[in-house]
């Protein structure tokens, strides 16, 4: 049986795609998700392998569907070669039930967990540049600089306390901290 399994790494990404591939292809049961790859558990490719029979065939739209690191994707191959199952990759033209299917998805993987470190390296160099030209990352800060002026004087008279600062500024008492610790 050719079972299916697609999945987008975000709730607004679409699968449709994927899926008319898997359905043209043949598969007669599709599991599907929406989480990224990087997720330590990934539900519906367990449950799709749990499904998996001697004799089945798992069949995906890309390699990275299947996952992100080489050493897993390669000891999944592996323990579905042990369980009589092969794997499909659609666009990359993977069919494990050959030799040369195998060596090429060994190769792909090693490609892929490559390729995903470099994105890394680069995606931190642009970081670090953006931050050298001033560029703020993260989310913006709940109190503006006018706010933690007035907690700042205010706290330095010691009549009003953090919960009160807190309250006033409808914000959580360790943001409060925070804006204290800051400088000016």
């Amino acid at each position: 049986m050719l079972i299916g399994y697609a999945r987008v790494s975000k709730k607004d990404q679409n699968l449709d795609l994927q899926l008319h591939a898997l359905t043209n292809f043949g598969c007669k049961r599709i599991f599907k998700e929406k989480v990224s790859g990087r997720s330590k558990y990934l539900p519906e490719l367990e449950s799709a392998l749990r499904k998996l029979k001697r004799g089945d065939t798992l069949v995906f739209w890309h390699l990275d569907r299947l996952g992100r690191n080489a050493r897993e994707m390669l000891n999944l191959e592996y323990e579905l070669s042990l369980r009589g199952i092969k794997l499909v990759s659609l666009t990359d033209h993977i069919d494990t039930s050959t030799p040369d299917g195998v060596y090429h998805f060994q190769t792909t993987c090693a490609y892929a967990q490559r390729e995903s470190a470099r994105i890394g390296q680069r995606t931190k160099a642009g970081m670090q540049a953006a931050k050298l030209r001033g560029v703020k990352f993260g989310r913006k800060p709940v109190l503006n600089k006018k706010q933690k002026e007035i907690a700042m004087r205010l706290a330095a008279t010691k009549q009003i306390s953090i919960s009160a600062l807190a309250d006033k500024f409808k914000v959580g008492k360790t943001t409060v901290w925070r804006a204290l610790k800051e400088k000016p």
